[in-house]
């Protein structure tokens, strides 16, 4: 079954704020069955430039097929300069079978497939929004164009795509390139229909292909710490540098890496005399408690070396940053065609 999140009403005090825009979670695959859990609440402020932030989960309990419907909100943005507080909002779920799903909302899914690859009747979906050219044997390409993609601007957070429906003439050519659906980035939508109507294919007129184009997201990096949390103490014995005896393993999670989205946590926690951590709790953590949440289990499973007493009142604070970027020639940016019949 296709899965999709769908953002209700936001309400910041009670009063109802539009985004700009609110981003989607991805659709996922998945069968959800009886799943009582069809709803997701996040609670949330919005900083002065427009940027949500401290967001937390009010929904308690396992919620399937929910990984990005966080992340998707701290993608998102409302205008700047009117900062609010307890702000709320309901993503629902909606599930349908891959034979009567809508098209569009297939081909969102094929440009990340984060729930593996879509089954043959979701691309039959898929070929009934197109024509004769998705029926084997294809046009084949003689000469591909891409866009410049170092030219075109990442968007923080969002992977965005383009897929083009055009058609082939006798010879070869392309004819009426559209956009037919995509993310709204104005730039990669224009690349993308300037390479598809420069690309050539096997001569053979065919109606309705499908070639889609995406961009990277650009790195969203963390709000900034305030000064009073970097300098947070707890009373206790805890030195304030101290070793490994078994070291956190660092584990981004994976749900913002995926959207490139940077965070960082506080944790405070004391130590057992054999060095095992306990007693942990959160401080801080931004733009979401899923930061935290990552941050407390990677300080769980370590160790300290071994002492007589043990400490308390313990802080670490973890920052979750993503790698320096590849060159834009190796970013991976393209597309993948329509597999036919």
């Amino acid at each position: 079954m296709l899965v999709q999140w769908v953002p209700g009403e936001i309400r910041c005090h009670g009063v109802p704020v539009t985004g700009q825009p609110i981003r989607r979670p991805w659709n996922q695959l998945g069968w959800v069955g009886n799943a009582t859990q069809n709803a997701m609440t996040l609670h949330f402020a919005i900083d002065p430039t427009g940027r949500p932030v401290s967001l937390t989960r009010e929904t308690t309990g396992f919620v399937p097929l929910s990984d990005d419907v966080e992340p998707a909100l701290a993608a998102s943005r409302f205008a700047p300069q009117a900062p609010q507080q307890d702000c709320t909002v309901t993503y629902m779920m909606r599930s349908s079978a891959l034979a009567g799903a809508d098209g569009l909302e297939l081909m969102a899914y094929t440009v990340h497939p984060v729930t593996g690859p879509l089954p043959e009747e979701g691309w039959q979906r898929i070929r009934d929004a197109g024509g004769d050219c998705l029926t084997n044997p294809q046009p084949q390409p003689l000469e591909r164009h891409f866009p410049d993609f170092a030219t075109i601007p990442a968007t923080p957070g969002v992977q965005d795509w383009s897929m083009i429906r055009y058609d082939v003439d006798a010879g070869g050519r392309t004819r009426g390139a559209a956009l037919l659906a995509g993310t709204g980035n104005r730039a990669l939508d224009a690349a993308a229909l300037k390479a598809i109507r420069e690309s050539r294919f096997t001569k053979g007129a065919r109606s309705g292909c499908l070639y889609p184009y995406w961009r990277a997201a650009a790195k969203l990096p963390a709000p900034d710490m305030p000064e009073a949390i970097r300098a947070t103490k707890l009373a206790g014995n805890c030195p304030d540098e101290h070793g490994w005896a078994v070291p956190p393993q660092l584990r981004f999670p994976e749900p913002y890496r995926r959207r490139s989205i940077e965070g960082w946590a506080v944790i405070g926690y004391d130590v057992a005399p054999w060095g095992q951590t306990g007693n942990l709790r959160v401080i801080a953590a931004q733009p979401a408690d899923g930061f935290g949440d990552q941050a407390l289990a990677m300080i769980r499973d370590a160790k300290l070396p071994a002492s007589q007493q043990g400490y308390t009142g313990c802080v670490d604070r973890v920052r979750f940053k993503i790698a320096p970027e590849p060159a834009p020639s190796a970013g991976g940016e393209g597309g993948a065609p329509v597999p036919g019949t």
